[in-house]
């Protein structure tokens, strides 16, 4: 795979892990197996932060799949995962394709220091709004990994192992482990 691009603002860590995650899913990719957004794609939510209620997206449920493309999805709140991996369930972007509707298969968060414990909360009450996509937090200078399904936690992963999600991939980071 070469090189990644370096994301500004983020450390050389932080570029490694989401690096790594990309190099482990390169086959399936080249394949279109699956779909993979990295930091470069906002994912939209219905509902605002303000309010209590706020969730992914199901698109299943959009009867005028243009008018949600075209305008509405412009219009939603949205935050920008580290990685977002779509492999059976399905999303919809936005024409410029820079926003993405849908409920991921997995979403990845890369923890910084500098990440506000308000924005953590938020983006963990997010994603466990849909039931369906598996969600994992990576602390940097850690080697666990904080692994949810929907609400229900799941056991913590550790870059000391092959990471596994409940759908059967797997990611080799043993290199990473610190």
């Amino acid at each position: 795979m070469g090189d990644y691009m370096l994301i500004p603002g983020t450390s050389d860590r932080h570029n490694n892990i989401t690096g790594a995650f990309l190099g482990e899913i390169y086959p399936l990719r080249k394949s279109n197996e699956v779909h993979v957004l990295s930091e470069n794609c906002l994912l939209v939510y219905w509902g605002k932060k303000s309010e209590s209620i706020v969730e992914l997206v199901d698109v299943t449920k959009i009867t005028d799949v243009e008018k949600f493309v075209n305008s509405q999805i412009g219009d939603l709140g949205c935050v920008e995962p580290d990685f977002m991996l779509f492999k059976k369930n399905p999303y919809m972007k936005n024409k410029n394709q820079t926003r993405t509707a849908g409920q991921p298969d997995l979403i990845i968060e890369i923890w910084s220091e500098g990440n506000k414990n308000e924005h953590k909360d938020f983006k963990k009450y997010l994603y466990s709004s849909s039931d369906i996509t598996e969600h994992w937090y990576i602390e940097q200078y850690s080697n666990e990994i904080e692994c949810y399904i929907g609400e229900k936690q799941l056991p913590s992963q550790y870059l000391t192992n092959v990471l596994r999600t409940q759908h059967g991939l797997e990611f080799d980071l043993r290199h990473l482990q610190v």
